[in-house]
């Protein structure tokens, strides 16, 4: 009978299961390695689409509207808008004569002195001359901006303002400093309603009891000043008659217009018996 090694046996049981785990080890491996190469290719192709949309959206963008033409605007920061100048501003036809009256919503009324060609930056410009007389300044409005401009109040719209002065004030609740944004924008704005509306409004008439704060009486004034130079125009009258055609509306100054003899009646009886004696 052959000895049994308990040494050799052992050996020969290791062997064969470590080639079976090696075997395993290299399988896994290779699985690995397919995975690797397939998550890699992925990434490229990725990447290869990411480069593709993003020169699509920096190329170059044309509008097709004919303002935006000479501009050709890119969404990459490196690249510079490519700039056409212009020449000659593109014209309108003219709405206003030389010595026309034409309200400016910032200015008020102002005359229509003379239309000018001129060349500004290299560009040519027609525009309108305007001289207000009240601030004795000068101004200029491009012919292609003359929608900001408004011709004169008819006298239907006269009408209504003076309406509009008589009726009673709307005045709202809350802080002054908000009206008094309300009010400027009103003022602002150039509209004839809007400016009687202020001056209804910021009205107190011969009340002296009314307190009134230095921006109220400001504004009012504005406001007052505008109305009254263009009524005055419209109504082709001085400007003292204009301005008591108005006070009237408002009820203001109304000793003023109507100044009656105020006769005193002594009230003693002793004076009135001396009164009579002489007669």
């Amino acid at each position: 009978m052959k000895k049994i090694n308990l040494k050799s046996i052992l050996k020969k049981t290791f062997k064969k299961k470590s080639k079976k785990t090696k075997k395993k080890i290299l399988k896994k491996k290779k699985k690995l390695k397919i995975n690797l190469k397939t998550k890699n290719l992925k990434k490229k192709n990725l990447k290869k689409k990411i480069k593709e949309k993003s020169f699509e959206k920096n190329k170059i963008i044309e509008t097709p509207s004919a303002k935006q033409d000479n501009l050709k605007v890119s969404k990459n920061p490196d690249l510079k808008p490519e700039i056409k100048k212009i020449k000659i501003q593109p014209t309108e036809k003219k709405l206003y004569k030389a010595k026309d009256y034409v309200v400016y919503p910032k200015h008020g009324v102002g005359q229509i002195t003379e239309f000018k060609k001129m060349n500004i930056g290299g560009i040519n410009v027609e525009a309108y001359i305007l001289k207000f007389e009240k601030d004795k300044a000068n101004g200029m409005v491009p012919v292609i901006k003359q929608s900001y401009l408004r011709p004169l109040a008819t006298i239907n719209q006269v009408n209504k303002c003076i309406s509009i002065l008589k009726s009673k004030p709307k005045i709202k609740r809350s802080m002054w400093s908000r009206r008094a944004q309300e009010y400027e924008a009103k003022i602002s704005s150039g509209k004839i309603y809007d400016l009687a509306e202020v001056v209804r409004d910021l009205n107190k008439g011969d009340d002296l009891m009314v307190d009134q704060s230095y921006s109220e009486r400001q504004l009012f004034e504005k406001a007052y000043d505008r109305i009254l130079t263009e009524f005055q125009i419209i109504l082709n009258l001085s400007l003292e008659d204009t301005q008591k055609k108005l006070d009237k509306a408002l009820k203001r100054n109304l000793e003023k217009q109507n100044p009656k003899s105020i006769e005193k009646v002594s009230t003693d009886p002793v004076t009135q018996n001396l009164e009579e004696s002489v007669k």
